[in-house]
This record gives C-alpha cells, structure tokens and sequence, in this order.
C-alpha cells in the first residue's frame, strides 16, 4: 500500500491526498478489514492474531529511525547554538496553546478524557507519541492516526500558511513544519531549503522531548490522566 501511495503520489505530481503515509493507512484499515470479513472473523481478533505479530517488528525499528533525525540537527548545531533560547521558547510557547485549544475544542464537542489523552501528543512524532497517549490513559491508535492526518494536512497546507501568517524567516519555517508535520512536514521544509529543513529535522527531535516532559503533566494537572 506505501509503494502504491508511492507511486499515486509520483503521477499526480505531489497531491496530497496521495502521500504515502497517508494511503498506507487508509487502504491498509480497508484491507484488513476486508480480510477479516473473508476470513468470517471479528475485525480486532484479526488485526490483533494476523497484523500485529509482523507490524510490532516493524514498529520496533521506527524508534531507530526517528532518533536518526538528531544527524541533521548535529551538522547545523550552528544554528541551534545561534538561537536556542528563541527555538525553546517557541516550542515550549506553541505547544501549550495547542494543548489548551486541543483541550478546549475537545470539551466543545463532547470528547471524553480518554479522546483527549489520545489528541494531546499528537505534537511528537507517532513513534513516540503513541506510548505517551498510553500512558495518560488514551487510545495509542487513535493517536496515531492524529499525528498521520496532522501531518498530511501540514504538507499540503504549508505554502499556502506560510503565505498567511507571513513566514518569511527561514528558521520559523523550518520549526513550524517540523513541529506541526513531523518527518512529512521536515520533508516538505526540505524542499524549501537547507536552513529549513535543518530546522525542521531539529524542531522534530526537540518538540518530541518537550512533549514527553509536557503533557503528562498538563494531563495529570487537568486531571485527564487515569
């Protein structure tokens, strides 16, 4: 399904209702369920019996893979020694005006505790978002699916809110994306140039350290965490 998500995106020149990530998951949920409705089982028992012994292993390698996005921020320590207290703040800053509207839209529609734990991380990368939504009390699938969808969103959406908000600096650009669209969003920065993509691949590590730190604590002090 990514190879074919691949290769829609290849010939639709970038659409992003394309993108691999994205196409891999909706048409991977709609095969297995299809599959379990062959097969005459219940959906969960054959995602839990058939799926998951083989996705685990290969989940155990996106830990790897996501601290392997510490080398760009290695190479361009420049910058992160030029600027860190602005880069900290705006992260720090950021992420709690997400966490409170996430809280607040929440409640507005209803959500219970357990759809607000499972929204909150969405910040970090799914790797280790997930286990931080399990811990608070929220559903880690549910989770994860919020962090692919933000990160779709964020790649189609980049160029048009960086015209919005006025985005001219190269290092907001680059912490916006990888911030709000994890490695989608670092690649998209990428394409940009080497100051944001560099940011970006730094706002990805560091935003996830500060959502470990962060939201269990505004969990626990909003008295979601159970």
């Amino acid at each position: 399904m990514f190879l074919l998500g691949q290769w829609l995106f290849k010939i639709s020149h970038g659409f992003f209702l394309f993108q691999p990530l994205f196409v891999g998951m909706v048409l991977g949920i709609f095969i297995l369920w299809l599959m379990a409705k062959a097969f005459g089982v219940d959906v969960t028992w054959f995602y839990t019996n058939a799926y998951k012994p083989g996705g685990d292993l290969l989940f155990w390698f996106l830990n790897p893979a996501t601290i392997a996005f510490a080398v760009p921020l290695y190479k361009r320590n420049d910058i992160v020694k030029r600027f860190w207290l602005e880069i900290i703040l705006s992260l720090v800053v950021g992420l709690f005006i997400s966490l409170y509207l996430i809280y607040l839209i929440a409640k507005l529609f209803g959500i219970d505790n357990t759809g607000i734990a499972s929204l909150l991380p969405q910040a970090a990368t799914t790797a280790i978002a997930m286990p931080i939504s399990g811990a608070i009390g929220g559903n880690p699938a549910v989770t994860a699916m919020a962090c692919i969808l933000n990160a779709v969103i964020i790649y189609a959406l980049a160029t048009f809110l960086i015209k919005i908000f006025r985005l001219k600096e190269p290092i907001g650009q680059g912490l916006g994306l990888g911030t709000a669209g994890h490695a989608v969003g670092s690649a998209k920065a990428i394409q940009l140039g080497s100051v944001p993509g560099a940011m970006a691949s730094i706002a990805f590590v560091l935003i996830s350290i500060v959502v470990d730190l962060v939201v269990p604590t505004f969990a626990n002090l909003l008295g979601i965490m159970h």
